[in-house]
This record gives structure tokens, C-alpha cells and sequence, in this order.
């Protein structure tokens, strides 16, 4: 199943798609942020980008233990920018998402002692 989403400003992006607490994938999003934490390939923690910034993709897995998203966000000078989503992207003016919702209990997080991280686990009915 298909669902549209729209969170309103001053939403935190991936504190509010955790706290909803949907099974499924975001297929995409848009929007703008008034500031962004990403954390960039191999490094340890999120950087900080001033916003403001605008949403040009947005995709990733939810599960009741936890989201895995990544975003390419643009600056006002069209530098872009993309990383794992972390909390602190504070939705500006509005984000527009469509996830595809799985059945409770399809997906899970567990850590992975190959990976260091709480990976996807999917399960088969």
C-alpha cells in the first residue's frame, strides 16, 4: 500500500517518521530543510549544513526499531550535498513523502557484528 505524507515545519525529518512507526520504504521526498545533519560515507558522527537547503532525494527503509535514511540536499548556491540522514533536519517549509507500507512485522533492526550497525532484517511470513 501507498501512503502520501507531509510534514509541516519545524518537523524533525527522521524523528517523525520514527516516531510514526511505520513497516515500509520511502520511495521519495522533496521538500525544503531549514538546516541538515548528514552523516558522509565513512565518517563517524553528522555534519552540520546551514540551511537554508532544498530536498532533492530522499529514500530509505522504516522499521519500529529504527530508520535508515539517505538524502542529496541542495544549498542556495545549487551545491549539493547527500548522506545518511541523522536527526536534526528540521523541515523549513514542508516535506512531501511517499513510502510504500509493508505489513507489520515484514522488516526489522538487529546488530550486525559483521557490520557494527543495527542492520535490516526482513522476515517472510
Amino acid at each position: 500500500m501507498l501512503e502520501a505524507l507531509r510534514l509541516n515545519p519545524g518537523d524533525d525529518l527522521r524523528g517523525a517518521l520514527e516516531a510514526a512507526g511505520r513497516t515500509g520504504f520511502v520511495v521519495a521526498g522533496i521538500g525544503s530543510l531549514g538546516g541538515a545533519q548528514l552523516r558522509f560515507a565513512g565518517e563517524p558522527g553528522p555534519t552540520a549544513l546551514g540551511g537554508p537547503l532544498e530536498i532533492l532525494t530522499l529514500s530509505g527503509s522504516l522499521t519500529p526499531d529504527g530508520a535508515h535514511l539517505h538524502a542529496s540536499v541542495a544549498d542556495a548556491s545549487g551545491r549539493v550535498f547527500g548522506g545518511h540522514v541523522c536527526a536534526g533536519c528540521e523541515v523549513r517549509t514542508t516535506a512531501e513523502l511517499l513510502v510504500v507500507l509493508l505489513p507489520a512485522g515484514a522488516l526489522a533492526r538487529a546488530f550486525d557484528v559483521a557490520t557494527g550497525h543495527a542492520e535490516l532484517q526482513v522476515r517472510r511470513p
